[in-house]
């Protein structure tokens, strides 16, 4: 075997341990949430804790490589969005629906997402400052055509869809309480 072989190999056999790795975290936190330990997914991947931090030192990397997955679907909602809206506002509360469906991939995502906006080293950063300027653009469409208050910003209505998704997995929440606070939520942005 050439050397050119044994590099090709190890690259082929490192990228079959990352989709493994990914789609036993995807399944572990689908049925877990997010905040449970990362040797648990290492252990169910059949990897050794070393193996997993090689691929994702952390736990941020690893939520920002599965939600990369679901960024194509979800800005392909966003460009439905833009095609089939009405109206800028419409687009607007269609918008911020589709990007709260996104934050409850697992249960317990919000909280991360949120400390990645303070935490611009984390992994997850960025994919929270692109669906901000998602936001904002959706956002300020509707403030020029007089859909949403001119004071409203868009990292808040994103922080706002973080924390409605945070009260529908919370014990005190029942099943009216998302529609209620979106509703508290569009009051406070539409004019």
């Amino acid at each position: 075997m050439t050397d050119v072989t044994r590099r090709r190999a190890a690259r082929t056999d490192k990228q079959r341990n990352r989709s493994h790795i990914l789609d036993v975290a995807e399944q572990y936190f689908t049925e877990h949430g997010v905040s449970d330990s990362m040797n648990a997914i290492a252990k169910l991947a059949g990897v050794g804790a070393g193996t997993l931090y090689r691929h994702f030192p952390n736990r941020d990397a690893l939520l920002a490589a599965l939600l990369r997955a679901r960024s194509d679907e979800l800005k392909a909602r966003r460009d439905a969005i833009r095609l089939e809206a009405h109206d800028s506002t419409a687009a607007l509360a269609a918008w911020l629906e589709a990007l709260g469906r996104w934050a409850t991939a697992f249960d317990g995502l919000p909280e991360p997402l949120r400390l990645a906006l303070d935490e611009g080293s984390s992994p997850l950063a960025l994919t929270c400052q692109g669906y901000v300027t998602i936001t904002d653009e959706f956002l300020s469409a509707a403030q020029r055509d007089g859909g949403a208050r001119p004071a409203v910003r868009g990292k808040d209505l994103f922080l706002n869809v973080l924390a409605i998704s945070w009260v529908r997995e919370a014990a005190l929440a029942d099943e009216a309480s998302g529609g209620a606070l979106e509703d508290i939520m569009r009051a406070g942005w539409a004019t």
